[in-house]
């Protein structure tokens, strides 16, 4: 009986339990947004964080609580993805612009040198925490593909000792961006514009000594530039993009480049005139 008595208890007890869990549960139940997950299958899955929130989930709650009303953040998606969120949403779909990385650096082997030789773990950021630079250069490209590993779309490859960017394959997802340890890479409109491919801050003569193809703030691209879209900051040419448009001398910059550390790249992939 004592057992008997037992079991009867525990099953009881195991009954009340369920059924406070079922009232429970159906009085705490928080609803979820109906939206969120028609938006979220419309979202590539590259969680990527490009739209500024924490991958695709973050963003498609975000869209659809109000969070934010931009259909328009998910760059890998691009113009597609942007129009059947809109859809789902009911406004009208704003104006998308490809975006793809451009490497702000030309030392390859060919025009710089290791100072160093690096012996461990084939990776920039320990490269950099160890010995800071394995090249003359301290700011460019270390050349051991963390970008390249963080790529999903296979459109990064390292060439020659530097990262090279497959325009076709980019989505602009800006990944390989915040890998870099020395920043070299960043994410740009894929138009056909000017980019200062050079990183060095260092002085003229010391950058000149580090790099054939670096930048030694001459300010030649400056004074020829008719919009005023370029100034050499901390000895480095920078190009404001605001105003570098409708030039009437399209590309004297790079014409004019000293160093030919400028150069005019069409970043859709189509082709790429250098000086």
């Amino acid at each position: 009986m004592e057992i008997l008595f037992a079991i009867i208890s525990v099953a009881i007890i195991g009954l009340i339990c369920s059924a406070v869990l079922v009232v429970a549960s159906k009085v705490m139940a928080v609803k979820e947004n109906e939206k969120i997950p028609a938006i979220r299958e419309c979202l590539p899955g590259a969680n990527c964080g490009a739209c500024g929130y924490a991958g695709c989930d973050g963003y498609a709650k975000a869209l659809a609580e109000g969070e934010t009303e931009s259909t328009t953040l998910c760059i890998p998606g691009g113009a597609d993805v942007a129009k059947q969120l809109s859809e789902i949403m009911g406004v009208e779909c704003g104006e998308t612009v490809k975006k793809v990385a451009v490497v702000h650096c030309m030392g390859n082997c060919y025009y710089t040198e290791n100072s160093v030789e690096y012996v461990g773990i084939k990776s920039c950021v320990a490269a950099k925490q160890i010995y800071g630079s394995k090249g003359k250069c301290s700011y460019g490209c270390l050349g051991y593909g963390d970008c390249q590993n963080v790529c999903q779309s296979n459109a990064i490859s390292i060439k020659d000792g530097i990262a090279k960017v497959n325009k076709h394959l980019c989505v602009g997802c800006g990944l390989c961006a915040k890998a870099c340890p020395n920043g070299v890479i960043s994410i740009v409109s894929d138009v056909e514009s000017p980019v200062v491919t050079c990183s060095n801050k260092d002085k003229g003569a010391e950058t000149r000594k580090a790099c054939k193809k670096g930048c030694i703030g001459c300010k030649k691209c400056e004074k020829v530039c008719t919009k005023d879209a370029i100034k050499v900051e901390d000895n480095l040419a920078v190009i404001d993009y605001t105003k570098c448009n409708d030039c009437e001398d399209f590309g004297i910059c790079a014409r004019e480049c000293t160093m030919g550390c400028i150069s005019i790249l069409d970043l859709c992939g189509l082709h790429s005139v250098k000086k």
